[in-house]
């Protein structure tokens, strides 16, 4: 049974990336591209980019955690928003709120595939309480 491009891409944000290697393999498609506009500019990324991007992040952190506050499907395409923590090697008691995200998904052959999504780090003046109520998941 096929799985709704909204199922797959929420399994993607709900999966271990720092622990199970597996993960990117199994949601990218190999022609990944994803066009990123964050604080640093435009980026272009591709599968081996994003590969090299989340090795950095397991040797960065030893936790991450995503909570989502919107999910929407339109066909084969997936709106998500939502904000990363970390918990870093020294301070692994403390989980920090680093950035938020929208991102825009297309999927084929049940794989994450074009991708467009803009961030913003997290400042002291984030309403971090009120504005990531679950509402469309």
């Amino acid at each position: 049974m096929s799985k709704t491009a909204k199922e797959i891409v929420r399994n993607f944000y709900l999966s271990d990336i720092l622990k199970d290697k597996t993960v990117l393999k199994k949601y990218f498609h190999p022609e990944l591209v994803l066009i990123w506009n964050s604080s640093d500019g435009l980026s272009i990324k591709n599968y081996d980019d994003i590969v090299q991007f989340f090795e950095e992040i397991r040797r960065t952190y030893t936790g991450l955690r995503v909570e989502v506050s919107h999910m929407l499907q339109d066909d084969t395409h997936v709106t998500i928003r939502y904000k990363y923590y970390v918990r870093t090697f020294e301070n692994p008691d403390e989980e920090l709120g680093i950035a938020h995200f929208i991102a825009i998904w297309e999927v084929k052959d049940e794989k994450l595939y074009r991708g467009y999504q803009v961030s913003q780090p997290v400042t002291d003046k984030d309403d971090t309480n009120e504005s990531y109520h679950k509402v469309k998941v």
